[in-house]
């Protein structure tokens, strides 16, 4: 239960993550954040869904994107990053078997001025829009973030009104919200 946003803008992707675990009977905010840059990438962004261990694993781990590798494309996604994420979920005892279907979890990767999806079976989605969303205010983030699409707003203002909307009517979205970019190793943190 979470709501991650992602949006590029001018060239560099932003995403934006709540801060709130949950399950059906508790909930709790945690200091450990959904949204990261990767280890030895900085110019990769993961938001993360399904799983604080899936989060925990792919934050301290290194060699999933190799900067030197042209182009970082859809296509080196679905082959170069997604076989050692599978070995990364694998290793650290994360990954699901059902009937001999891998099984992972859902999160956004940006790199640079690309944002892709990562399903829980591995496949990688690209959006025609400049924006995605994951979690269970999903629904609410995308809404909010095509009302704002032809407007003046920062990318910024653009997610925290997308995850202000998640929170408001999704159950499991909670303040404080963190967004990070592509570009740069700036935090922009709002409490509300």
């Amino acid at each position: 239960m979470t709501c991650i946003v992602g949006l590029v803008h001018n060239g560099v992707t932003y995403i934006g993550a709540d801060s709130l675990a949950s399950n059906s009977y508790m909930k709790t905010v945690r200091k450990d954040k959904k949204v990261f840059k990767l280890k030895d990438t900085p110019s990769a962004v993961i938001g993360f869904t399904t799983s604080y261990r899936m989060g925990q694993l792919l934050m301290y781990a290194t060699g999933l994107i190799n900067p030197k590798d042209k182009p970082i494309n859809h296509e080196y996604i679905v082959k170069k990053f997604i076989p050692k994420v599978i070995e990364l979920f694998e290793n650290g005892g994360f990954s699901k078997d059902h009937s001999g279907e891998k099984e992972g979890g859902t999160f956004l990767l940006g790199y640079k001025d690309k944002l892709f999806k990562i399903e829980s079976d591995y496949q990688v989605s690209e959006s025609i829009d400049n924006y995605m969303a994951c979690g269970n205010g999903e629904a609410f983030a995308l809404g909010s973030l095509m009302t704002t699409e032809n407007t003046n707003l920062s990318p910024y203002k653009r997610i925290r009104l997308a995850l202000q909307a998640a929170s408001k009517f999704a159950i499991g979205v909670e303040p404080p919200f963190y967004i990070l970019n592509t570009k740069n190793d700036e935090v922009v943190e709002y409490k509300y």
